[in-house]
């Protein structure tokens, strides 16, 4: 429901929309990227040490603890090389508030790189990638161009080599699951350091099988590598995000931050999500559970006719054969969510005959493929 108090960036937003989270039945969920294995009992523990008398007070607005946490899990020289929030999604927006735009032109005297690229330059990034980027780039009022993937949903990296107001990656991508080498996502870091702009790099599902390039962020200061707990980590309801990169960017997530809300993780997040950067031995036995169950998925689908892009992250993207699910995967979709099966599906260009499935259970996921047997029967 509009209302006309609505001002004229708000009028002018087009705001992401989530997977569906029903309440209404039970359903097998597949379609939100949630970890079907609960969190270490460690974080269990410490949240519920945590949760005493205390909670009146307020949090530590540095959350000086959880950064040291994770930067000595990251070998990082220091906290400061480290940035928390309530959730990744927070972290973007922060970044896109504080790296992207229009920059000012920087004299020698002040110490600065003078950016040799133009103030104006637009943000890249995918055409087919996570669909908040351009739902923060509005929010910001920041001018983008999207780069085509190719046939394969594979990321040319070369045709972001050109000048431009930063980058911002996915890897792996998503939806589709497709992960890039870290020596190229290096090389496009080092294009950016040399026009002075930003590579962020989104790294939600870098632990289910790609490779990260936080090593890099130490000597590439232009760098920014963000992280969740909400996936490998079994924390989707707890909200921590963290990105880790040189100090300098560090104090701009900062200064963004706080001119909102300085106090972004309360007490209980703060202690669960250091319980869970310390635990590290739990969450890669349950990740190796993840692979293994989505080796097995695959199969099982390419079994069925599916074709399946490869996939480093805890999901698969999958076109349905032809014939009975000639109708599209629209219509598998909806069979399956008859079924009591929910997996993400969009009408949109380029990915409109694709299903991107979360992997879950051993269970669950022969149930799916007990339901996309039936159906292509």
């Amino acid at each position: 429901m509009e209302s006309p108090y609505w001002n004229v960036r708000c009028r002018s937003l087009a705001p992401y929309v989530p997977g569906e989270q029903p309440r209404e039945r039970r359903y097998i969920k597949l379609n939100t990227n949630e970890n079907p294995y609960p969190p270490s009992p460690r974080v269990l523990e410490a949240i519920g040490k945590a949760a005493t008398d205390t909670l009146r007070l307020y949090p530590d607005p540095t959350c000086l603890a959880l950064r040291e946490a994770i930067a000595r899990r990251y070998a990082l020289p220091g906290p400061e090389w480290v940035f928390v929030g309530n959730g990744s999604d927070e972290i973007l927006a922060f970044a896109f508030g504080a790296f992207f735009g229009e920059h000012p032109l920087v004299s020698e005297e002040e110490g600065l790189k003078i950016p040799s690229v133009p103030t104006r330059a637009p943000l890249l990034f995918p055409d087919v990638t996570y669909s908040f980027y351009p739902v923060y780039a509005n929010l910001w009022e920041i001018s983008y161009e999207t780069i085509p993937v190719a046939e394969d949903f594979s990321i040319p990296l070369e045709a972001f080599q050109r000048p431009n107001g930063g980058i911002v990656l996915a890897n792996p991508n998503a939806p589709t699951g497709r992960a890039l080498p870290a020596r190229d996502v290096r090389a496009l870091a080092l294009f950016q350091q040399r026009q002075g702009a930003v590579l962020l790099v989104d790294e939600a599902y870098v632990d289910f099988g790609a490779e990260s390039v936080v090593s890099a962020v130490v000597e590439l200061d232009n760098l920014l590598v963000v992280h969740t707990l909400s996936k490998s980590r079994s924390l989707a309801g707890l909200r921590v995000g963290y990105a880790m990169g040189n100090p300098g960017l560090i104090e701009g997530l900062r200064r963004i931050r706080d001119s909102f809300n300085s106090y972004t993780l309360d007490r209980l997040a703060l202690a669960g999500a250091q319980a869970a950067i310390e635990d590290q031995a739990y969450y890669d036995d349950t990740n190796k559970k993840i692979i293994e169950t989505r080796r097995w998925t695959v199969q099982s689908l390419e079994g069925l006719g599916y074709r399946v892009l490869p996939s480093a992250a805890n999901f698969i993207f999958a076109c349905p054969p032809s014939g009975k699910a000639s109708s599209g995967a629209g219509a598998v979709y909806a069979y399956l969510r008859e079924r009591g099966i929910l997996v993400r599906y969009w009408d949109a260009p380029r990915i409109r005959e694709y299903l991107r499935i979360t992997i879950g259970t051993d269970e669950e996921m022969a149930a799916l493929v007990r339901a996309l047997k039936e159906y292509t029967e």
